[in-house]
């Protein structure tokens, strides 16, 4: 089992960057599959960019070429960098791992990404 926190999120102008963190307590991090998911106001939750253990990426249609995910194992640490960002990209970030067998997530907190116009 794997705790996630996310960190990183801030306030950014259009066009501007910023890196997400989320570190995870627990053993075997390696072994999870990580996804970054986000959630604007009045919006359904969106998987926006996952990493396999064997370090397969996904991104959704929506941010690729603009989000890169990475991991660091010996930090049980998952990254998000998030390039030439837009107002649509506010929102909540969530990053949560997932056990590859029994596709059991485990959700960190969230962090605030606000973007201005």
């Amino acid at each position: 089992q794997v705790q996630p926190v996310e960190s990183g999120g801030g306030l950014v102008q259009s066009g501007g960057s910023l890196r997400l963190s989320c570190t995870a307590s627990g053993s075997s991090f390696s072994i999870y599959v990580m996804d970054w998911y986000r959630q604007a106001p009045g919006k359904q939750r969106e998987l926006v960019a996952t990493i396999i253990s064997d370090g397969r990426l996904i991104y959704a249609d929506s941010v690729k070429g603009r989000f890169t995910i990475s991991r660091d194992n010996a930090k049980n640490t998952v990254y998000l960098r998030m390039n030439d960002l837009k107002p649509d990209d506010t929102a909540v970030y969530y990053c949560a791992a997932r056990h590859p067998l029994t596709q059991k997530s485990y959700w960190g907190q969230g962090t605030q990404v606000t973007v201005s116009s």
